[in-house]
């Protein structure tokens, strides 16, 4: 098994767990009332009770009847009906079977059709070419550790003037220990270049991963992928004080981040590359010396392939642990 597989069996281990225990993300809503669901996707409800306020910007349910929408690594029985009730063909992509079968659940509860595919965001080799008109993706990105295939794949799959909204928190304070509150605070103890973080039962055993996204690689990466960042905001839940919230208890520790540094979140549309995107290069630097890398491309692909000349997004990664992503000029 792979590093990647082993990162995805330990995480969907993880979720499944989440549902067995009824965290908040994976129940599914199951009393929405569909003229409450118009009046906000309209946009005429702007403070919305219950658990509406989770999905925004308002507006990327404002056209979704009849629109192919992608609920990606977005399982659980939410986000999905809201567009479900909204007349939208839904596809949800989850990496747990527990998380789909609240998909399946609030489908069957509202009526509408629903189309559940159990995968890892990083591979949307299953979906077809230009096959959705939205791409909702939630707090799911925390749990991978290279954006660039899911980036990839959802811009083979959204169509010319498509939408795809995704979450991300915000670096500075991805990784805030929670166990280092005095009170009135908490400390930063992990160094910024650390980019991921292991959680573990009290018995040691390791209980998932989350990994750190830089704001280059969230914000370039699309850039790099052909779409054009339409707006960026914070999520209306980092305003939301919980006044009520004991120092050192976890609903301190998400209203002290959020309120300081707020989970940010883009809303992106764009066109998908063209047929001609090139593949992504990967290098092995014989060494890696931390002020200046030196590194040598004989110009050939990911898949082994000479290329021509052009503009190329490539994937730096070495057995050191250096990673990055640049543009290089290949000219012959």
């Amino acid at each position: 098994m792979n590093g990647s597989d082993q990162i995805a069996a330990l995480n969907e281990k993880h979720w499944t767990r989440a549902v067995q225990e009824g965290a908040g993300c994976t129940v599914p809503w199951l009393d929405l009332d569909p003229a409450v669901v118009r009046a906000y996707a309209g946009g005429t409800l702007e403070n919305p009770a219950g658990p509406l306020y989770q999905i925004y910007p308002a507006h990327v349910l404002s056209e979704a009847q009849n629109k192919d929408v992608l609920c990606l690594a977005s399982g659980g029985g939410q986000q999905s009906a809201l567009f479900g009730l909204l007349g939208a063909r839904v596809t949800v992509l989850d990496l747990t079977e527990a998380q789909l079968n609240g998909d399946r659940a609030a489908a069957a509860h509202y009526g509408y059709n629903l189309t559940t595919i159990r995968g890892d965001m990083r591979d949307l080799s299953c979906l077809a070419d230009t096959a959705f008109d939205l791409v909702y993706q939630g707090h799911a990105m925390g749990w991978v550790p290279d954006v660039q295939p899911i980036y990839r794949g959802l811009a083979r799959v959204l169509r010319p003037d498509g939408i795809y909204r995704v979450d991300f928190s915000n670096p500075a304070t991805e990784f805030v220990d929670w166990n280092t509150s005095d009170g009135t605070g908490y400390r930063l103890t992990v160094p910024y270049a650390i980019t991921e973080r292991v959680e573990r039962f009290e018995s040691g055993e390791a209980q998932c991963i989350q990994f750190r996204h830089s704001m280059s690689d969230i914000f370039n990466g699309l850039i790099e992928m052909g779409l054009s960042i339409e707006h960026v905001h914070d999520a209306p839940d980092n305003f939301r004080r919980n006044e009520g919230a004991e120092p050192g208890g976890l609903g301190s520790l998400v209203d002290v981040c959020r309120w300081l540094c707020c989970g940010g979140e883009e809303t992106v549309s764009g066109r998908r590359p063209g047929e001609g995107f090139p593949a992504v290069p990967v290098f092995e630097p014989a060494a890696y010396l931390a002020d200046t890398p030196k590194i040598t491309w004989n110009a050939l692909n990911a898949q082994g392939v000479s290329v021509s000349s052009g503009v190329y997004l490539c994937r730096l990664t070495s057995s050191t642990g250096y990673s990055a992503s640049r543009r290089m000029t290949l000219l012959k």
